[in-house]
């Protein structure tokens, strides 16, 4: 685990006249072995600071500390050390893997990417893996294309945790699961989160979601952070008139004449 702390992070896209600040300024830390989640519509400039940390786009300013350590632009053997420390875990599954390569051989190369020991060592790896995401040894042999979402998930997080990263980026990753599944990998993440003291950056557009999975949220709109607290505490007392649509649109159940919020755990 890590201690990740964006600084005055800026992020502009376009030239002159033409160009807008994507990302606007925005300070955030994740604590040692926290989740914070990263709240906001599509646009509001959350996955650019997915994409940024992860090293996959440029800051136009501000600073990223790992540990007290800067994070500056990787390029070439750069880039592999960054994947150490972060890794990142994207919002489409089946996009993300290899569907030529089996689960055992994309586990595989990821630990024979990081220098993960021999043949032998990486097979009981690439065992370990599957059972810290609660698959079936039998996946091993299965491709992308013969696993449900939810699976292809799994070995995607399998696959971030390869590297034994620092610090983990969850972009959407259960917007593009059936409603079933996402409160199955989101009790996957936050038991994985404890058991291996993880430090995860969450984002999604879902305020039912990170209330149910982070220790604090930070609410983005038009590039900036617009409220930051308690998880909890800001979806069940928003302050933000922003804040507060987002939770006008959770859905809502009822039960015994009272109103529950639904929060995305398979009800």
């Amino acid at each position: 685990m890590a201690e990740l702390v964006v600084d005055d992070l800026v992020v502009t896209f376009g030239h002159g006249d033409s160009s807008f600040n994507a990302v606007d300024g925005v300070s955030l830390t994740v604590p040692h072995g926290s989740i914070v989640g990263l709240v906001g519509e599509s646009g509001s400039g959350k996955s650019t600071i997915a994409r940024v940390i992860a090293g996959l786009q440029p800051a136009t300013a501000g600073r990223l500390l790992l540990d007290g350590e800067e994070l500056r632009p990787a390029t070439g053997r750069q880039r592999l050390a960054r994947a150490r420390d972060v890794q990142m875990i994207f919002q489409d599954p089946y996009s993300s893997l290899n569907p030529r390569m089996t689960v055992g051989d994309t586990l595989d190369e990821a630990l024979a990417l990081h220098g993960s020991g021999n043949a032998k060592a990486r097979a009981d790896g690439v065992k370990e893996l599957l059972r810290l995401v609660r698959l079936k040894p039998g996946t091993v042999d299965q491709y992308p294309s013969q696993l449900s979402g939810g699976m292809r998930q799994r070995v995607a997080i399998a696959r971030c945790l390869a590297v034994k990263p620092r610090l983990i980026i969850a972009d959407e990753i259960t917007s593009a699961l059936d409603a079933s599944v996402q409160g199955a990998v989101l009790n996957l993440v936050r038991d994985l989160q404890r058991e291996l003291e993880l430090s995860v950056l969450f984002i999604t557009h879902n305020l039912a979601a990170v209330r149910y999975i982070a220790d604090t949220t930070a609410v983005m709109r038009k590039g900036r952070i617009v409220e930051h607290g308690d998880a909890d505490e800001i979806v069940s007392n928003p302050q933000h008139a922003y804040t507060q649509s987002l939770v006008a649109a959770i859905p809502r159940i009822q039960n015994a004449g009272t109103d529950h919020l639904l929060h995305a755990i398979g009800h």
